[in-house]
């Protein structure tokens, strides 16, 4: 929970960090909203980038609702991480119109060249693999979300080529 100085002595939240009291704002803002855990769990994740674990018994108290059932929701859901993320998101469509016009194999290049499951995130911290199951890009499948970008059409050659366009390791020749 560590916070930056700006140069006028407020102090600002960096992507991945927070505090309880940033969690309890969030929540009083949205708390008494209609189903008001799915914004709640949307405002911190946008905010911070993931849902701390720390999160959830504040969220609990304040909506007077059981750690497990704040649990529930996070994990059923699969767009809510409870690790900060990589530098980019990547979600592969995992839908049967992608998956009828090659999806699988994609799927099967990208964790290979990733060298990561779903849910993990590579040892360079460059990318964060997630399955989703449709981006609405059926006819221009196998399609993939790169952060908020849909992109149809997706081969292993141009995941290659989009993957070294990301990456921003510095790499070391021997």
């Amino acid at each position: 929970m560590h916070m930056s100085e700006r140069a006028d002595h407020k102090t600002v939240p960096v992507a991945g960090d927070w505090s309880p009291d940033m969690i309890r704002q969030e929540v009083a803002a949205l708390q008494h909203g209609p189903g008001a855990l799915l914004p709640i769990l949307h405002a911190i994740q946008d905010r911070i980038g993931y849902v701390p674990e720390g999160a959830v018994p504040i969220i609990a108290e304040m909506l007077q609702q059981t750690r497990a059932d704040i649990h529930g929701v996070i994990s059923f859901y699969h767009h809510f991480r409870t690790r900060p993320a990589g530098s980019n998101v990547l979600e592969v469509c995992r839908a049967e119109a992608c998956q009828a016009r090659g999806g699988r194999a994609l799927e099967r290049h990208v964790q290979e060249r990733l060298g990561v499951g779903y849910h993990e995130t590579t040892a360079d911290n460059e990318f964060t693999l997630a399955p989703v199951y449709c981006l609405g890009n059926c006819a221009c499948g196998p399609s993939i979300r790169v952060n908020n970008d849909v992109i149809g059409r997706v081969t292993p050659q141009k995941f290659d080529q989009l993957a070294d366009k990301l990456t921003t390791s510095v790499l070391q020749l021997k």
